[in-house]
C-alpha cells in the first residue's frame, strides 16, 4: 500500500511516499481504510528532528490520527465494527497510509465528516484537559499562543465558553478576525505585545522567547506548554521564574498521554456531537503531497489544520 516516510530528517522535502505492506490488526485493534488523515503539529516537530532523542528512525510513517472505515478487526473484538466509520489514533505514526491500525478508536457520528473528525479528534481533548490542568476557572483571562493551529483553535473557542478575556497571538490582521469569530476578544502579534496581564496561558510554541511570556502572567498565573512548534526553550528559562518568585507563578507542561483512555474519549464524543464546537480544515491535499501540507505548515500559513486523502 501507498504512504508517506520520513526519509529525511529536517526540511519538509524529507518526506517521500513510500510502498510497505498493509498492516495487519493485532489483539484489540482495527484496520482502518483512511478516508481523512490529520495533520498535526507533532508530526511537523518528529519530521524536524526536534524529537530525536525519542527514538525516530527515517523511514516512520507520520501521522497519528485518521479516519475512515474498519475493515478488519484483530482477536477480541466483535466482527460487526467492520463497515462501521471511525475516528482513530495510531499514537506517535502510521497514520500517512492508506491503511493503518489503531487501538484506540471511536465512532463518528453522521453529522460528522470524517474531515471534521480529525480536524478536532486530537486538537478538540487536548485544548480541553489542557485548560484543566491549567485551573482555569470561569472569568479569568486567558491567552493562547500561536492560536491559529488546530489546538489553538479549539482552546479559543473553549476557554470563550466561560474566561472574561481570550486573548491570541497570531500573525496577521486576516488571522486575527477569523479568530475572533471562533471567540477571541483581543489579538496581539506573535511577540505579545500590549499591556494586557493574563491568569491562564496556553502555550503552542514554547521556543527561545518562552521565558518572555512569563511576564504576561497575573500573579498566581499559570502557563501551560502543549507545544514545542517554536523548538525548545533556553536551558535558563525558569530562571525568569524565579525572578518573580514573589508573583507565584507556575509552569507545567501537558501532553495527554497523562489522560485516562476513558476520560479522552468521553470528551471526544461529547465533542462530536457539539454543534456548537467547530474544527477548521484550511486544506484538503492528497496523501501523495504531505511534504506541501509540511511546508505549508513551516511556512505558518495554516489556519487550523490541514487534511490528506488517499
Amino acid at each position: 500500500m501507498k504512504a508517506v516516510a520520513i526519509q529525511d530528517f529536517g526540511p519538509a522535502d524529507g518526506l517521500r511516499v513510500v510502498e510497505v505492506p498493509e498492516p495487519a490488526p493485532g489483539a484489540g485493534q482495527v484496520l482502518i481504510e483512511t478516508e481523512a488523515i490529520g495533520v498535526g503539529g507533532v508530526d511537523a516537530v518528529i519530521r524536524r528532528g526536534t524529537l530525536g532523542s525519542y527514538g525516530f528512525k527515517t523511514g516512520h510513517i507520520p501521522g497519528s490520527e485518521v479516519a475512515g472505515t474498519v475493515i478488519g478487526v484483530g482477536e477480541g473484538l466483535d466482527g460487526s465494527l467492520k463497515g462501521r466509520r471511525m475516528w482513530a489514533f495510531t499514537g506517535t505514526g502510521g497514520g500517512y497510509a492508506e491503511k493503518a491500525v489503531a487501538s484506540d478508536f471511536l465512532p463518528i457520528p453522521e453529522s460528522l465528516s470524517s474531515e471534521d473528525a480529525v480536524a478536532i479528534g486530537t486538537s478538540g481533548a487536548v485544548a480541553h484537559f489542557a485548560l484543566a490542568h491549567a485551573h482555569f476557572r470561569k472569568g479569568e483571562a486567558v491567552l493562547v499562543r500561536g492560536a491559529a493551529g488546530s489546538i489553538g483553535v479549539s482552546a479559543v473557542q473553549l476557554a470563550a465558553r466561560s474566561a472574561k478575556t481570550v486573548a491570541v497571538t497570531t500573525s496577521s490582521t486576516a488571522r486575527g478576525e477569523r479568530l475572533k469569530k471562533l471567540g477571541a476578544t483581543e489579538v496581539l502579534d506573535r511577540a505579545a505585545s500590549g499591556e494586557g496581564k493574563y491568569d491562564v496561558i496556553i502555550d503552542l510554541i514554547a521556543g527561545p522567547n518562552l521565558p518572555d511570556v512569563f511576564d504576561k502572567l497575573n500573579p498566581n498565573g499559570r502557563l501551560v506548554v502543549v507545544g514545542v512548534v517554536g523548538g525548545m526553550p533556553p536551558a535558563d528559562f525558569a530562571a525568569k521564574l524565579l525572578q518573580n518568585f514573589q508573583k507565584s507563578l507556575s509552569f507545567m507542561t501537558f501532553s495527554a498521554d497523562t489522560v485516562p483512555r476513558a476520560e479522552l474519549q468521553r470528551v471526544r464524543l461529547e465533542q462530536f456531537e457539539d454543534a456548537a464546537f467547530h474544527g477548521v480544515v484550511h486544506e484538503i491535499l492528497p496523501l501523495d503531497e504531505a511534504a506541501k501540507a509540511h511546508q505549508k505548515m513551516d511556512d505558518g500559513e495554516v489556519f487550523g489544520r490541514i487534511v490528506l486523502k488517499p
